[in-house]
């Protein structure tokens, strides 16, 4: 089966030694019943929080650590194209011989990546019960906020320097499936910096993400006193692990948006 790279992948034996280095995915391991395979994660594979909990760790998304990835001794390593730098990856290549490459861009592709894990790993039924709960999940957000009016967003991701997204990211590409539409920002990158006070006032929300940068309450008032002339309803948390995680997040990503967006439109009335 092709992954992101069209790198074709043949199934793994029941044996196979897995390191995950995107967090998302880590967590989509231990749900598709593979918790024996996974020998190595990254600090920030967080979930599940019991089972990652003995799973050495060998450095960040950013800056894994060879030396430590190779002690392992994988057969495989799993990498995503936007989280993890290209040169590492390329590295690894050298002494790890399968490299299985992901790029989710929209809510959808959480099915093929469902399809690859689950096909290379034997776990194709877990896979396709998966697929039903997503697509469940997924559907009900979509029916609940159809009606809802589109709202123009802008979905923060860093401060110091401020940063955004583009459309053409999987979070965009969440948001607009409640009805939450990114604005389009002047910049070739994915994730750019940006000048909130000149896109403010454009927009019908400002978005703080909880991840990577852990916006708190305090910097909605912060962020208020930036900028005099916005209200403090105008900017709301969110959290980043339900519309940036894919894989088996996704599912309750879904569900926490259909409520999400409900209570943004109830706070407008009110």
């Amino acid at each position: 089966m092709l992954d992101a790279a069209h790198i074709d992948h043949d199934p793994a034996s029941e044996s196979a030694r897995i390191v995950s280095v995107v967090p998302s995915i880590t967590e989509l391991l231990f749900d598709l019943d593979l918790a024996d395979n996974v020998v190595g994660r990254t600090g920030f594979c967080f979930h599940p929080k019991v089972g990652v909990k003995h799973v050495p760790k060998i450095g960040g998304t950013k800056d894994f650590d060879l030396e430590k990835l190779r002690s392992l001794h994988a057969t495989h390593l799993i990498v995503n194209i936007d989280e993890n730098p290209k040169h590492l990856v390329d590295a690894a290549r050298q002494f790890i011989p399968n490299i299985l490459v992901t790029h989710p861009l929209g809510p959808e592709d959480n099915i093929p990546l469902y399809q690859l894990i689950g096909y290379v790993f034997k776990r194709t039924e877990r896979a396709e019960k998966l697929t039903e709960r997503f697509m469940s999940a997924y559907r009900f957000a979509i029916s609940q906020t159809r009606e809802l009016a589109r709202e123009r967003v802008l979905y923060i991701i860093w401060k110091k320097p401020w940063m955004s997204i583009s459309r053409d990211t999987y979070i965009a590409r969440v948001l607009a499936s409640v009805g939450l539409d990114q604005i389009e920002v002047d910049s070739a990158s994915r994730y750019p910096e940006v000048d909130v006070k000149s896109l403010a006032e454009n927009v019908d929300h400002i978005l703080l993400s909880t991840e990577p940068f852990a916006f708190r309450k305090k910097d909605i008032q912060e962020l208020n006193e930036t900028l005099d002339y916005v209200g403090e309803s105008k900017i709301s948390l969110i959290d980043g692990e339900m519309t940036s995680w894919y894989g088996s997040r996704a599912i309750r990503g879904f569900e926490y948006l259909a409520s999400y967006r409900a209570n943004l439109a109830r706070d407008e009335v009110d």
